[in-house]
């Protein structure tokens, strides 16, 4: 049966279809348009664009890699790597919130369209565009909390460019208006994010501690608690620490945040008695206990190895490091805990030797990206060069020692040892065996034999059916030890010794290499005693030199340890120490005058009354000194530096002058030089002077200065140099006496060739005299010159013939050196260059003597 509807319901239907249908136009701005275009751009294309914003952020979240070592990040870094993994997601969030803008560009979400535009680009890491549409959204809409939210993602895209000007800018901005709720929350978060990156944690957790009463549950507040604990613990706000870490516990985070924040509890507890600290202990030990951190284990120890550092019970902390170090295999706390031992044996307990073994196995274990693992690497460094230090003074000292006791007591001193390690062998086996004999167990159900324990019996009481335990002895053994051979008498080594006896490492080397290999039956019936002491005598300084090389060796060592403790240790006390150890032991050492200079520095620091007594010795003992003058002139070094610049200028300029062959010049500018005063460049200066001096005055004489340089300056390093010239000059003169009767003419009136000798195998024989030649035209056209070229041995011999006489040869030569010289290809080889008379030449060419006509014409044509 059909029912007929009244017509006025009829009526409305039609009405409400075509008001709808008005509605759909864009251009329409009614009641029903209106209504229509929001509708539909909010649960449409709008929410598919923020529904994928969502997603995006959450992927983002997940890239965070924690170390919760380390303050967390409050938001993770956008990169362009990154970005790529949800590419396709930034794609669609501009697709659907474009549609919400073409289609409904007259709806309230328009803006909030464009925002979704902005954000989609700033995770896509095209910050540029996202500037563009950020600044769009906050000039443009007049909804004020979009704009603010427009600024407060321009804020983050800056920070995230790197741009903290501008993201400084965006957020004073924000700080002087009035923010919704959702938006003064995110400025806080922001603000705090950024001063993050600027490593300003002052600032970053005051915006944290702000945000506290604006959080959800959506906003992750237990990490954010957690950071704000981590935070203050850093500042050494530790109530404040404590507090924010409770809170985190009392939101139920995630399980790692929630288990760092019980350990990081311990660390910032106050404890006001021993109940205190035992009552933190079995928190700690409640945690190992927890299978669920088995994982965690290495950790926990760290962290209660920090805790009894705290404490100041440094034995139990180091206990928990090492303990730490071989309860798990993350390489980063294995090396903090190595490095935590370290330190404390460097800076608490002073053993500097285990400090250096630590260090070692920290920087090996520490992973490169380490907090100032480069210090770490320098202490490591220093620590090397102490224990070298120490050992040279300690193995010399023993060697002295030795030298001096009579065959009789070496005898006494080798047996002791001897003895010694025949106990320490014999103790090792019987503990062996005891352990043996603790492992073999009654016949079992599941084992016919009692020698080894099942896995599924008394496995965890037994060393080998744990791989903890095991693992933990194959750590230590290779610290200890390191990795070597399995062999018989492994355990053999000078690491070993008696610290009370100094000739205990010596004698313990003598015995080792005494002592009869395995299998080496022979060698079992050799007199160990008499083989080691043998070998103990060709290590001991018996002769004089032997001796004195001894004593330098532990002199230097005294130095280098007393400036190791002052300048790299900070240790007055014990560089003081060392200084004066050295000065008991070597009243006449060299570096007498330094160490009296820095004693004098120690104690005006320490202020105890001893300063003017190291100044008295300075002054009275090296009073021409250049620690003496800095006592009485502070300024000394400063004006003596100054000075030495200024001798530099003026030994370029003599330099210069003796290369031209201007000898006088070049003379007188040295001697203006070393008249100007004393300085660290003054053998330099010297030097330069008798090298003039051997062009200019008798051989003899050249000789006689070079070797009272030598003797003068005995560690420069111009003392090589100074003893190649003096050798070479000796092989000149003897070369010149077998010659005796080679003897140029020393009337030098008459005709006269300029030469130019050259090594045969440069073949430049073209470019010298196509630049002679030139040269001749230009400059001496009216002398008609003409070249040729004649061989001389391995050389080649080209000269200029030829002149009337002296004076014109001598013009031509000092134009030849002011011009010619500095050009190719005179400037890029080895020359000779000289004048020579017609009959000079003759003498010249057939005995071949370069050296001694180079010899006279330096003598007779140089003024």
């Amino acid at each position: 049966m059909s029912v007929k509807l009244p017509r006025y319901y009829t009526f409305f239907c039609v009405s409400l279809s075509l008001i709808l249908l008005a509605g759909c136009s864009t251009d329409q701005n009614t009641i029903s348009s209106s209504f229509f275009h929001n509708l539909t751009a909010h649960y449409n294309a709008y929410f598919y664009a923020k529904e994928g914003a969502k997603e995006v952020e959450d992927l983002i979240l997940k890239s965070l890699d924690d170390d919760h070592n380390k303050i967390l990040l409050l938001y993770p870094h956008v990169d362009t790597v990154l970005s790529k993994t949800y590419k396709k997601s930034t794609e669609e969030i501009i697709k659907m919130a474009s549609k919400s803008i073409q289609f409904h560009p007259n709806s309230r979400w328009a803006d909030d369209s464009y925002l979704m535009v902005g954000l989609a680009r700033l995770y896509a890491c095209d910050y540029q565009n996202a500037i563009l549409t950020f600044k769009y959204v906050n000039t443009k809409s007049t909804d004020i909390n979009l704009r603010h939210a427009a600024l407060l993602n321009l804020m983050r895209t800056f920070k995230e460019m790197g741009d903290y000007d501008r993201a400084e800018e965006a957020f004073h901005f924000l700080d002087k208006e009035k923010l919704s709720r959702s938006n003064q929350k995110k400025l806080y978060l922001e603000k705090a994010s950024y001063y993050q990156v600027r490593n300003d944690y002052n600032n970053m957790v005051i915006n944290l501690s702000k945000v506290d009463s604006l959080l959800t549950r959506k906003d992750r507040k237990g990490r954010i608690y957690f950071i704000i604990g981590q935070v203050y613990q850093k500042l050494n706000f530790t109530s404040e620490a404590y507090i924010f870490y409770k809170k985190c516990l009392a939101t139920n985070p995630e399980y790692e945040i929630d288990f760092y924040a019980r350990l990081n509890m311990a660390q910032v507890a106050q404890l006001g008695n021993k109940r205190d600290v035992q009552l933190v202990r079995k928190q700690f030990d409640k945690l190992l206990k927890d299978t669920k951190n088995k994982e965690f284990k290495d950790k926990i120890y760290f962290e209660l190895g920090e805790f009894e550092k705290k404490q100041n019970f440094l034995n139990e902390a180091i206990k928990d490091y090492k303990l730490s170090a071989h309860a798990g295999k993350n390489k980063r706390v294995q090396g903090m805990a190595f490095l935590r031992i370290g330190q404390l044996d460097f800076d608490s307990l002073k053993r500097y030797k285990l400090a250096k073994l630590y260090y070692d196995s920290a920087v090996n274990e520490l992973p490169k990206d380490f907090e100032d693992l480069e210090g770490i690497k320098k202490r490591q460094a220093i620590l090397g060069e102490f224990v070298k230090y120490t050992e040279t003074i300690a193995l010399n000292d023993s060697l002295l020692f030795l030298a001096s006791l009579d065959t009789a007591s070496l005898h006494h001193r080798l047996d002791s040892i001897q003895s010694l390690q025949d106990k320490k062998i014999a103790a090792t086996k019987k503990s062996k065996k005891r352990r043996v004999s603790d492992n073999i167990s009654s016949p079992t159900p599941g084992s016919s034999f009692g020698n080894a324990p099942t896995a599924d019996t008394n496995s965890d009481n037994w060393y080998f059916g744990s791989p903890d335990l095991v693992a933990n002895g194959q750590n230590e053994f290779q610290r200890i030890w390191g990795s070597i051979k399995l062999e018989d008498n492994w355990r053999r080594s000078n690491r070993a010794s008696s610290l009370n006896d100094p000739a205990a490492p010596v004698a313990q080397q003598a015995v080792d290499k005494a002592l009869p290999k395995a299998g080496d039956v022979q060698g079992e019936k050799k007199d160990v005693k008499v083989n080691a002491l043998q070998q103990l005598i060709t290590l001991l300084p018996y002769k004089e030199d032997q001796k004195k090389e001894a004593l330098a060796k532990i002199e230097d060592a005294y130095f280098h340890l007393g400036d190791l403790y002052y300048f790299k240790l900070y240790e007055k006390d014990n560089a003081a120490k060392s200084y004066e150890k050295l000065l008991a032991r070597f009243p006449n050492s060299e570096r007498k005058a330094e160490v009296l200079y820095k004693l004098y520095l120690i104690h005006k620091d320490k202020n105890d009354g001893l300063a003017e007594h190291y100044a008295q010795r300075l002054q009275n003992e090296f009073p021409n000194s250049t620690f003496a003058r800095i006592l009485i002139n502070p300024d000394y070094l400063k004006e003596i530096s100054e000075l030495a610049e200024k001798q530099k200028l003026m030994y370029k300029e003599a330099y210069r002058f003796y290369q031209q062959n201007n000898l006088k010049p070049a003379m007188d500018k040295v001697t203006e030089a070393l008249a100007a005063g004393e300085t660290d460049f003054t053998p330099q200066l010297e030097l330069l002077k008798i090298i003039i001096m051997g062009r200019t005055d008798d051989v003899t004489k050249y000789q006689y200065e070079l070797s009272e340089f030598i003797k003068k300056y005995p560690k420069d390093p111009l003392k090589d140099y100074a003893e190649k010239l003096e050798v070479s000059s000796k092989t000149l003169s003897e070369k010149l006496e077998k010659a005796n009767g080679i003897q140029f003419e020393t009337d030098l009136s008459g005709p006269h060739f300029f030469v130019v000798l050259y090594n045969a195998e440069a073949h430049i024989t073209n470019p010298v005299v196509d630049a002679l030649e030139k040269f001749n035209a230009t400059q001496f056209k009216k002398l008609k010159l003409t070249t040729s070229n004649i061989g001389f041995d391995d050389k080649t011999l080209t000269m200029c013939v030829e002149f009337p006489d002296k004076e014109s040869v001598m013009g031509y030569y000092y134009k030849f050196l002011a011009q010619l010289n500095k050009a190719k290809p005179f400037s890029d080889y080895k020359f000779y260059n000289f004048v020579i008379t017609k009959d000079n030449f003759q003498i010249f060419y057939r005995t071949k003597s370069l050296d001694e006509y180079l010899t006279f014409f330096d003598k007779n044509y140089q003024k």
